[in-house]
């Protein structure tokens, strides 16, 4: 059954944002430098604790709110799966080189989600 596997935060101020949920919560940031757009990686907590990590970039009209991302066994599957039940598919499948694939989509109810599928050999 796919889960959320990771989270996707913005912030107007990232630097502010990773300063408040470092020193409230303890997560740690750590920059990636695989993508064209600046991220942050965030980790929530050390194994075995429950919960998932997540990342952080800047707010845009495209990137506006906090998205939680659904693990998939193909992103293509999937997103025909929402369209053909209701949803819609806003940003179509798109690489993240060396890590997998994504989509951002909306639910029935008005909530965007993301789904992805993990392929190390993504481009």
């Amino acid at each position: 059954m796919p889960r959320v596997v990771h989270f996707d935060m913005v912030a107007d101020d990232i630097e502010r944002a990773k300063a408040f949920y470092g020193e409230v919560f303890g997560w740690k940031f750590r920059k990636y430098e695989g993508g064209e757009q600046e991220y942050w990686l965030i980790t929530t907590g050390e194994a075995p604790e429950p919960g998932i990590d997540g990342g952080l970039s800047k707010r845009t009209p495209q990137n506006p709110a906090l998205v939680n991302n659904i693990g998939v066994k193909s992103v293509d599957e999937s997103s025909e799966d929402i369209k053909r039940n209701g949803g819609k598919v806003l940003v179509p499948k798109a690489p993240i080189p060396g890590v997998g694939y994504f989509a951002v989509c909306v639910d029935t109810e008005s909530n965007t989600f993301g789904i992805f599928q993990d392929d190390t050999t993504a481009k």
